[in-house]
């Protein structure tokens, strides 16, 4: 039998967010994971997953903040080149603000925080790209900060490292985030 996460022993609210009254984060859904030297596992399901869950969220008003990662010219993050840039499939539309970061968290030294409490939102919900880096350290950042955050699994995607296989990987960052930071769900199509 499984263990009961801290969020459970804590009474933490189990509800996933509701797309009208959500701030949708999209983290790092760049060319850079589709394809060469930093390809994910299952980024095309994946990517498919979010576009319908962006086109979702357009639908029922939500506020949608894009985030794109840049580690500079020549890196496989260069935000000036395509290889960077945030794949058509989910690319933001006029209105919806895009941030830049420099670090696994989004919130970290971005304008991102001030985002979502303009968008004034408590739930969050974080999908995107890679699932142990960048999604777990957002969420993590997002509930330490008093949102709260829902996770979307089949919306995320990772890649095999170390020993560790990209499914290993991606449902044990899912495992982390669902054990102390926020509500992990399999699919979006769960959230209303």
């Amino acid at each position: 039998m499984a263990s009961k996460t801290l969020r459970e022993l804590g009474h933490a609210d189990p509800a996933p967010a509701a797309l009208a009254s959500s701030t949708l984060i999209l983290v790092d859904y760049q060319n850079t994971y589709t394809r060469g030297v930093m390809e994910l596992d299952g980024w095309k399901p994946a990517l498919d997953a979010a576009a319908d869950l962006l086109a979702r969220a357009r639908r029922a008003g939500a506020r949608i903040i894009h985030v794109q990662h840049d580690d500079g010219e020549g890196s496989p993050y260069d935000i000036r080149t395509e290889i960077g840039r945030i794949h058509p499939g989910v690319a933001p539309v006029e209105g919806e603000p895009v941030v830049v970061k420099h670090a696994p968290d989004a919130f970290h030294g971005t304008d991102l925080g001030k985002l979502v409490d303009e968008a004034g939102n408590e739930t969050v919900i974080v999908a995107g790209f890679m699932t142990h880096m960048c999604v777990a350290y957002t969420t993590a950042s997002a509930a330490l900060r008093g949102n709260r955050p829902t996770v979307p699994a089949d919306t995320c995607a990772t890649r095999s490292i170390v020993d560790v296989s990209a499914d290993e990987l991606h449902r044990s960052a899912l495992a982390t985030v669902a054990d102390a930071y926020g509500v992990v769900v399999a699919s979006a199509s769960e959230l209303a």
